[in-house]
């Protein structure tokens, strides 16, 4: 585990700058007077290109390895959250929704392989809830930050405050490059090679299903969280802090997932995530209160928060030798397909019937998913 941490804390503030810009970029957009559906195809676009180039990507970190792939996410990440500081439209947004999500993804898929390789079998779910926690901690902070720069500071300030984080960042990679570099395997089966291959393995495919449903339950919060509460009039410290109830919770149920990985499988774990997740987005909708959206924020937290050490765990116990970063490419593809289809979906749904029904019907879709993953449970992981 030792020399991936400079990794995982490279990681961290690349994603401060991500997840604080993925709030920024609605909250902007808003206060330009944008439609429902002009936001949802702004979060689309985070996700759009890394829906062709995920699977690419995995492939190359089986290859090569993870540190040079990082390096390009974290100055791509640095300059495209700068763009809204420097040109204040929303063409400007949806070119940094572009940069930013597509680097993001590069060094989000880089890491995860380095943490899957360098950690044993059995040690596996404690390493990716190190990782997760990084990632709860940038999850609840990224929002809060953003919130408070955007009322105390204005837009532009903002996006300058959440650039410096991934500027930091380098200077994290340099000590990785110098100190700590982390290989992967190279080894790869005989004869040409398809992601076909990967999703024809029962096991391996009911991971990918597991996975998308779960991105897209988190697509739904971190998109209509800003959307209600600008409806409701909140300001943006206030939907900042909802949001950070949800990072709080992930941060506190990764925090004990080596006590839940020594009690439930990983299906059983993946199934209580989908009935709470699914429970919460019926709730959701039908309150206005600040501390009743904060505590629902708070259990959804604790349900996708816990799906994401044992999605991996699962990945890299499924995938074929060698092909751990194609797998990881292959997961990140379905969550940006998700990511790219879910707001637009969503946004439009909610110009045309409602914010409650749009809720509902994801609530519907994660309850059945839940269904799956439960008959999941009785066969082997």
């Amino acid at each position: 585990m030792l020399p991936t941490i400079p990794l995982i804390l490279m990681m961290v503030l690349v994603h401060l700058t991500y997840a604080g810009c993925r709030v920024g970029l609605q909250l902007y957009a808003l206060s330009m007077s944008a439609s429902p559906f002009a936001v949802g195809f702004l979060m689309s676009l985070l996700a759009l290109v890394p829906m062709f180039l995920s699977v690419h990507v995995g492939r190359l970190t089986d290859r090569i390895g993870p540190v040079k792939p990082a390096l390009i996410a974290v100055i791509g990440v640095f300059c495209g959250s700068l763009l809204p500081a420097i040109f204040h439209n929303l063409v400007s947004l949806y070119v940094t929704s572009v940069i930013i999500g597509t680097c993001f993804i590069v060094a989000h898929i880089a890491v995860n392989n380095a943490v899957g390789h360098t950690a044993a079998p059995e040690n596996r779910t404690k390493a990716f809830s190190h990782l997760a926690l990084g990632f709860s901690f940038s999850s609840m902070m990224g929002p809060v930050i953003t919130g408070f720069s955007i009322d105390w500071f204005g837009h532009v300030w903002t996006f300058i405050i959440l650039a410096s984080f991934s500027f930091f960042s380098f200077f994290v990679w340099l000590v990785v490059r110098k100190r700590m570099p982390v290989t992967v395997p190279h080894e790869r089966a005989p004869g040409r090679v398809h992601v076909m291959d990967l999703l024809r393995l029962p096991p391996l495919r009911a991971v990918f299903i597991v996975s998308g449903m779960m991105s897209m339950a988190w697509d739904l919060f971190n998109f209509m969280v800003p959307l209600h509460g600008s409806h409701l009039h909140l300001s943006a410290s206030t939907i900042g802090l909802i949001m950070g109830c949800f990072g709080i919770a992930t941060f506190a149920v990764r925090a004990a997932m080596p006590w839940i990985a020594r009690r439930f499988s990983e299906w059983q774990t993946l199934t209580g995530a989908l009935v709470i997740t699914a429970s919460v987005y019926f709730l959701f909708p039908l309150f206005s209160d600040v501390p009743v959206l904060m505590c629902l924020a708070f259990v959804l937290g604790l349900g996708l928060g816990s799906s994401q050490p044992m999605v991996m765990t699962l990945l890299h116990a499924t995938s074929p030798e060698g092909r751990a970063g194609e797998a990881v490419g292959v997961r990140t593809t379905v969550m940006n397909a998700s990511s790219t289809v879910m707001p637009l979906m969503i946004g439009t749904l909610g110009v045309a019937i409602g914010v409650i029904p749009a809720f509902w019907l994801v609530a519907t879709t994660l309850s059945a998913a839940g269904v799956f993953a439960g008959r999941r449970m009785g066969g082997a992981a």
